[in-house]
């Protein structure tokens, strides 16, 4: 049996807001992650690795068993899919929402409409579930244009503030999901590893329990 547990943690935003959560656990990188070009990181913790890569990677490599837990967006994990993943936690940070968007003061569109967006399969299902036919073209990134330049009649895409729409002639129109960031374990490991995994959780269960309480009570 491994005595050794890596973590797959997401590249920007998550990366900085989940540190502090995984410090709270008695885990930080020995070493400053956002200024290394390294990949791999030893922790306070000689059982515990971290590795950082983009979110829309995190689940590939805990499903496939090269990471045993991590650390990425509810929104990536719907499009990604659950197979060889437990959910373990909502951790509470990176909140945003998913959204469909459109150019100011557009009418909503008749009949069958063109939607650009990197989430094709939950776009998918969101567009069937509301009864409406939709041709779905998958762009990675400028989702923006897409309205604009007339390639697509709305967008789906994550929405924090909304000034990037804003500034691009674009609104919110309607919420298909909150989003967060959840840690998730590969379903062998949690069996293999439970004696390492399960005091991480607690530890991280509290904390985000804490923070919340907080939170309410400002």
């Amino acid at each position: 049996m491994s005595e050794t547990l890596t973590i797959a943690l997401s590249k920007g935003r998550i990366l900085e807001e989940t540190l502090p959560l995984f410090k709270s656990a008695g885990i930080e990188p020995l070493e400053n992650m956002a200024k290394s070009r390294k990949l791999i990181f030893d922790t306070t913790d000689e059982r515990v690795k971290f590795i950082v890569i983009r979110a829309t990677d995190v689940p590939v490599y805990v499903q496939y068993g090269g990471a045993d837990l991590g650390v990425t967006g509810k929104d990536v994990l719907m499009e990604h899919g659950g197979d060889g993943l437990y959910e373990l936690l909502d951790l509470q940070i990176s909140k945003c929402k998913l959204m469909t968007a459109a150019r100011v003061g557009d009418p909503p569109q008749k009949g069958r409409i063109k939607v650009a967006t990197k989430f094709v399969s939950l776009a998918k299902t969101y567009y069937a579930e509301q009864g409406i036919q939709a041709d779905i073209i998958k762009l990675y990134g400028a989702m923006e244009l897409a309205p604009i330049l007339g390639l697509a009649d709305e967008i789906v895409d994550i929405v924090d503030t909304g000034n990037t729409l804003r500034a691009n002639g674009l609104e919110p129109r309607e919420l298909i999901f909150p989003i967060s960031s959840r840690l998730v374990v590969n379903q062998a490991a949690f069996k293999m590893k439970h004696h390492i995994i399960k005091p991480i959780i607690e530890h991280l269960e509290c904390t985000v329990a804490e923070q919340q309480s907080e939170v309410e009570s400002a």
